[in-house]
């Protein structure tokens, strides 16, 4: 994956707003699943809906240092059965050569209906990785990107003993990059649990585990460090904003969809996209992103729910106060009083935001009447709600709080 940015001498001035560079654009995800082709509603009253329901770990993430990778080991044996390749087969496409050098920059190369013989073979079009999270009503469940499973016309799931079993898709979001995906509940061994995010610290030991390069290469395992907990992000595949976490545990193509580990062997994030080189071709090395667990656990259990994710939007974009430097916060006149929030960068015309009157420059410290400590936070309590639902805002505008009510839309 490669971001776009601004050559250095542009960004001077920005870059001394934030702490060790926020990320603002991002690129296609082209840092995960690796791709061969164009080479060469569950309803809540059915039965077949499971009652369970993922939550995370109380367990909090040590902060000793892992110095020695043997130490991960028994992390590794708690996840090393549940962590899955995934496969993605679609039917052989007649494109142009324009299609296929699109498809190498992480295009749809020409994947209109009409584009696809229904006669032809099903063909591995990109291999993934995945990770069994649960076990409920004789199936399996696995999580694993969007990106991963997008246009698939079959998927297919390798276990860690080899055998290749049908898996079928449940549901996906293409804002967090996350699907959820069943097998039949007899082939499954193990199942990983899910960790707190919010518990991460920048220096605690990780592992990633997946599939890099494809199924050839199935449960490799890569040690690093958590190097920030939280990165808010601009994906330029929906123009959303999502907060990361930050590592530098290798993550290749065939990661995608595989698990980010703790040291006590919990799942902590779903590891999606890299950063490999930026817009003026300087080379990147030990950038690697993941999807929070905090947000993977909300989003999943939706899609096993209801099979896909309607969510409300703010129609704002906003910046962590806690990344701002002391120059920034002075630059954007954040009093000192406020230690945490978010800063309101714009606002869209005709937004819930917009109508609630949440202007430019306002910084949103409560929603719902609990603290809003980052982008995170917010996300997570917007994604509590349903459309049409109304909500409160605490925000700081010139020193002064206010309360503004807002209701929900798209």
């Amino acid at each position: 994956m490669t971001t776009e940015q601004k050559p250095k001498q542009t960004q001077k001035k920005q870059s001394i707003l934030v702490k060790a560079g926020v990320i603002g654009v991002v690129a296609g995800l082209l840092g995960g699943g690796i791709a061969y082709a164009g080479l060469s509603r569950v309803d809540n009253n059915q039965a077949s809906t499971p009652q369970a329901t993922i939550t995370q770990s109380s367990s909090s993430s040590s902060s000793k240092s892992s110095a020695n990778s043997g130490q991960m080991t028994p992390a590794f044996k708690k996840v090393k059965n549940a962590v899955v390749s995934v496969v993605n087969l679609q039917r052989a496409k007649s494109q142009s050569s324009e299609d296929d050098l699109w498809s190498l920059f992480g295009g749809d190369g020409g994947s209109s209906s009409n584009s696809k013989s229904s006669s032809s073979k099903l063909e591995t079009y990109s291999e993934g990785s995945g990770v069994i999270y649960m076990t409920s009503g004789g199936k399996g469940y696995i999580v694993t990107n969007n990106h991963v499973v997008s246009g698939s016309d079959k998927l297919q799931v390798i276990l860690s003993s080899g055998k290749k079993v049908t898996a079928k898709l449940v549901g996906t979001d293409s804002v967090t990059d996350l699907a959820v995906l069943t097998i039949d509940s007899k082939y499954v061994t193990q199942t990983a649990q899910f960790g707190s995010s919010k518990n991460l610290q920048p220096g605690d030991p990780v592992i990633a585990v997946g599939s890099p390069m494809g199924s050839e290469y199935a449960t490799s395992v890569t040690q690093g460090i958590i190097s920030a907990s939280r990165r808010t992000i601009t994906t330029s595949t929906s123009g959303s904003q999502a907060t990361v976490i930050q590592t530098d545990a290798a993550i290749n193509p065939g990661n995608s969809g595989g698990p980010l580990v703790d040291q006590n062997g919990k799942v902590v994030g779903i590891n999606s996209m890299k950063l490999s080189q930026s817009s003026d071709g300087t080379s990147v090395e030990g950038m690697g992103f993941a999807i929070p667990s905090d947000e993977v656990v909300v989003i999943i259990n939706q899609l096993v729910k209801n099979g896909k994710i309607t969510r409300p939007q703010l129609g704002i974009k906003v910046a962590d106060i806690n990344q701002l430097t002391s120059y920034g916060r002075k630059k954007l006149s954040i009093p000192d009083s406020v230690k945490s929030g978010v800063y309101v960068a714009s606002v869209t015309r005709g937004s819930s935001a917009a109508s609630a009157g949440v202007h430019k420059g306002d910084i949103i410290v409560k929603a719902d009447n609990k603290q809003v400590d980052d982008v995170a936070t917010l996300h997570t309590i917007l994604y509590s709600h349903k459309l049409g639902d109304t909500i409160s805002l605490q925000i700081v505008r010139d020193g002064h709080k206010t309360n503004l009510s807002v209701n929900l839309r798209k």
